[in-house]
């Protein structure tokens, strides 16, 4: 599936502390702040979008995220096999979130950062490596990551910059139609 990772996906999910195997089994495709689809947008929230393969595991993910945590608030169906499930997010870290959607990564607060791993597991040319994890790049502002874009875009960033792209809410938003055409 050819979907690029939303902001939220990047960090807003891993606050949910669910677990990248259990996203990745159960058929997840993006996180999303809201569905454009729907009347009715709950706030603060977050919308994960999943194509489960397996329709018995995740129901069973699904009856263990009901059990694990009160933040799952609703789930439901789209055609062709789409499923949402509705999560509260923390309310401790509100003003995290804002400095999320106003792309101010950096100024998050250390007890937000910590829900994100310092190191990863990536699959390179068939081998398992551990790499710094790219919220934490962006978090701290790493020097490769600063590099990085200052090569690709011909800038030279101030210490002021973040090295992130911005929250742009078209681009946070659920459309199931414009995911159908990626699947």
């Amino acid at each position: 599936m050819d979907v690029k990772k939303t902001i939220t996906s990047i960090f807003i999910v891993p606050t949910l502390q669910i677990g990248r195997e259990k996203l990745t089994i159960n058929g997840f495709i993006n996180g999303y702040m809201k569905d454009g689809d729907k009347d009715i947008q709950y706030t603060d929230c977050v919308y994960l979008l999943f194509k489960p393969e397996k329709l018995d595991l995740f129901r069973e993910f699904l009856d263990d995220e009901y059990e694990r945590t009160k933040n799952v608030i609703d789930d439901y169906d789209y055609k062709d096999g789409f499923v949402v499930v509705v999560y509260s997010l923390e309310k401790k870290f509100k003003k995290d979130l804002s400095f999320i959607k106003e792309g101010l990564y950096s100024r998050t607060s250390l007890e937000f950062q910590a829900l994100f791993p310092k190191m990863v597991k990536i699959k390179r040319n068939g081998y398992m490596k551990d790499e710094i994890s790219l919220q934490y790049r962006v978090f701290n502002k790493t020097e490769d990551l600063r590099q990085y874009w200052e090569d690709k875009l011909a800038v030279e960033f101030t210490d002021d910059m973040e090295v992130w792209d911005g929250f742009i809410i078209e681009n946070e938003t659920l459309n199931i139609d414009k995911i159908k055409q990626h699947v």
